[in-house]
């Protein structure tokens, strides 16, 4: 067995012992990404920085974007099965068809923490990091994801997120089209 196979038996070897944490875990699978994005969201109506606040916010979605862009780019070339298909783990949530690397839900969330680690906004990206994490480790306890397939998204939401750094700036004519809505 590989390194990736039994590091994720080991960690969705954890599930099925304590049913609080098991539905902890369904919900951060569930719920973790979307409610990183709901955090998101309020900073276009901040008041303090509003310029610097939209941009952040607009980047994070141009990362958030560019990395599933990626992610199906990746899907040309590689199809792998989910683990439960294998046989590796067992599955609290339902079964997923699509291919199993990378997870967009890894993607997703470390989209925005990359966004806000490369434009020096380091507590925030810290606070979206450590929910990233949550994420990116419930997606291999519930038996849905490899633990390649998490790192996978991240690597792709930080080629996502330099990418983004660095060909959207604040003063550019997309970024000043869309912060004036609203």
């Amino acid at each position: 067995m590989s390194i990736d196979s039994n590091l994720t038996s080991l960690i969705n070897g954890l599930s099925g012992h304590i049913s609080f944490i098991d539905s902890l875990m369904v919900a951060v699978t569930h719920w973790g990404l979307p409610l990183m994005i709901l955090c998101v969201v309020p900073l276009w109506w901040l008041r303090l920085n509003r310029c610097e606040m939209r941009y952040l916010a607009v980047s994070s979605a141009l990362t958030f974007i560019s990395g599933l862009l990626i992610n199906q780019f990746v899907l040309l070339f590689i199809s792998r099965a989910r683990p439960y298909t294998e046989g590796l783990t067992h599955l609290l949530i339902e079964p997923s068809t699509d291919p199993s690397f990378p997870s967009d839900h890894a993607t997703g969330a470390v989209a925005i923490a990359v966004t806000f680690f490369f434009h020096g906004r380091n507590k925030m990206g810290a606070l979206f990091s450590l929910g990233a994490l949550l994420v990116m480790f419930s997606r291999v306890y519930v038996g849905t994801h490899y633990v390649t397939d998490v790192l996978g998204g991240l690597v792709t939401a930080s080629i996502a997120g330099l990418f983004v750094r660095r060909f959207h700036y604040r003063e550019s004519f997309l970024n000043r089209c869309l912060t004036r809505i609203l």
